[in-house]
């Protein structure tokens, strides 16, 4: 692919990731209210679609990326996965029971089909020495989108209220879409062998340690959407709660680019660590500080921590992997991290009804100190 070509490909999917979290986010900060407080649902509920949803993303990636190899297509699952999140939102404003939700969630989180073959496509026409950047520069623009997205949440609940900004919420992604379809040229390569498919005797030490660690982390990493309801159970009132996700979303959007940038120069286990401390003190802000300004706090470093994971991660799966195998291996490791997600999220509603809401967060610090202890034995490619 022609520098002028990669450029534009790469500029393309930054929009495009822009406006489809734009869309996403003007539903997300007010998903847990319209769940629990519009259709009525229990916390138990909440964890179920919430998990649910992230066990989804998981498998349409590992399917996607398994076909996008085999097929040497990445395209046509990049634009579909667009297409299904902004159908998804106008079955949401359809519903009319928790239940109700649960094809449409569905729908949306398969729309994560994009993700795998994308960030393999990033991946393949992007140098080593700028794959932190790019990566970092991609969810930066994903979570700046979930700023717009957020602020326009917060104008137009109230006049327009939860169905029709649902509505609302399909029209960006539904842009984006377009632009994927309009702009990215793809190399039609012909299969030169026969595509065997990625198994886990193809991926070395390194690899399966790492995979490990992340899924144990993962395990305790339930869904944002606890931490919303905690804040509202704290004494925050309804209107600012979407304010808190837009505090951590800031955050993000903010240093996901600079974590990216860092981990190009000092490697990228010091920054997953980082990552993971982050994390454990978002725990204990929650833990053992019972007034507004550590609840706040505690948002700021749940948006660091998703700032230094999210697109680090996404870069070292890329390098631990078998070059051939690179989209089956980022849609794997997706799937295997998002299957995790249905019982953390699960587990967490369920002890948060029987025995308290800060018993989730002291197993989800275990589970962080476990993980960054086994992130030591992990050797990065040089």
């Amino acid at each position: 692919m022609e520098p002028k070509e990669k450029t534009k490909t790469i500029r393309t999917f930054l929009w495009a990731s822009f406006l489809n979290d734009m869309g996403s986010d003007m539903i997300y900060p007010i998903w847990p209210l319209f769940v629990t407080t519009v259709l009525g649902a229990n916390m138990a509920a909440l964890g179920f679609l919430d998990g649910l949803g992230e066990a989804l993303v998981s498998i349409s990636q590992a399917v996607s990326g398994y076909l996008s190899d085999r097929l040497k297509r990445r395209k046509v699952f990049i634009w579909s996965g667009y297409l299904c999140g902004a159908l998804s939102r106008v079955g949401y404003s359809l519903s009319g029971t928790w239940l109700h939700l649960i094809p449409f969630r569905i729908m949306d989180r398969a729309g994560k089909i994009r993700g795998a073959p994308r960030d393999a496509m990033i991946a393949d026409i992007c140098a080593k020495e700028d794959r932190g950047k790019t990566f970092g520069l991609l969810r930066g623009m994903d979570h700046l989108g979930a700023v717009f997205g957020i602020l326009i949440c917060i104008a137009l609940v109230g006049p327009v209220g939860y169905r029709n900004l649902f509505l609302l919420a399909a029209v960006p992604t539904a842009i984006g879409t377009f632009l994927v379809l309009a702009l990215i040229k793809e190399n039609n390569t012909e299969r030169t062998k026969i595509y065997k498919g990625l198994a886990i005797k193809d991926l070395d030490g390194n690899f399966r340690v790492f995979l490990l660690l992340s899924l144990l982390f993962a395990l305790g990493s339930f869904s944002y959407s606890f931490l919303l309801i905690y804040a509202k159970t704290f004494g925050f009132e309804t209107s600012f709660v979407p304010v808190l996700y837009l505090v951590f979303t800031a955050v993000a959007a903010l240093f996901s680019l600079p974590f990216g940038k860092l981990s190009d120069k000092i490697g990228r286990k010091p920054v997953l660590a980082l990552s993971f401390v982050f994390w454990a003190m978002v725990s204990l802000c929650f833990i053992f500080f019972r007034s507004h300004a550590a609840v706040v706090l505690g948002f700021v470093l749940y948006g660091l921590h998703k700032a230094a994971l999210e697109p680090v991660q996404k870069t070292f799966v890329a390098e631990l992997a078998p070059p051939e195998y690179r989209a089956s291996s980022l849609g794997g490791f997706q799937m295997a991290i998002g299957l995790c997600a249905l019982p953390a999220s699960m587990l967490a509603g369920l002890l948060w009804d029987r025995t308290g809401m800060t018993t989730p967060l002291f197993l989800s610090l275990g589970l962080t100190v476990i993980s960054t202890v086994m992130l030591i034995f992990v050797k990065e490619k040089r």
